[in-house]
């Protein structure tokens, strides 16, 4: 399977937890390097290597804005990555229902399944042996 290069930013960007509160920050609006930084325990600097792997991704922008050059957040990648992980929430409970059909036939005593009726029947009957004459 062939993932494009943004899908894969994508995802490496969102790796990070401080990266994803930065991003959930930013879903209420834009924000500069300061206000984002306010709430972490890092310099304004690590906050900012942070904010470069977003804009790498493209999941953040940035606006000038006169002195500010606030951060904004671009929904786009988010919305590919989320449609990259659709797809396999598609298959993977197409897979579950097939398991708890299974399950709910293997949990019925009533009507054994074709294999056990074979396997029923094969082990039910008699064994021949080679009959001897009698001379």
């Amino acid at each position: 399977m062939v993932i494009d290069s943004a899908l894969n930013a994508t995802f490496l960007a969102l790796a990070d937890p401080t990266r994803r509160a930065i991003l959930a920050r930013l879903s209420h609006g834009e924000a500069s390097v300061t206000e984002l930084a306010e709430p972490f325990d890092m310099s304004q600097p690590a906050v900012s290597k942070h904010l470069k792997v977003l804009e790498r991704a493209g999941l953040i922008t940035v606006a000038a804005d006169a002195q500010r050059r606030p951060r904004r957040l671009t929904p786009e990648p988010l919305r590919a990555a989320g449609a990259w992980i659709e797809q396999y929430r598609t298959i993977w409970e197409g897979n579950y229902k097939r398991l708890d059909a299974l399950l709910a036939e293997l949990q019925q005593p009533s009507k054994p399944s074709t294999a056990a009726r074979r396997a029923g029947r094969a082990s039910a009957s008699p064994k021949r042996t080679p009959s001897r004459r009698r001379r």
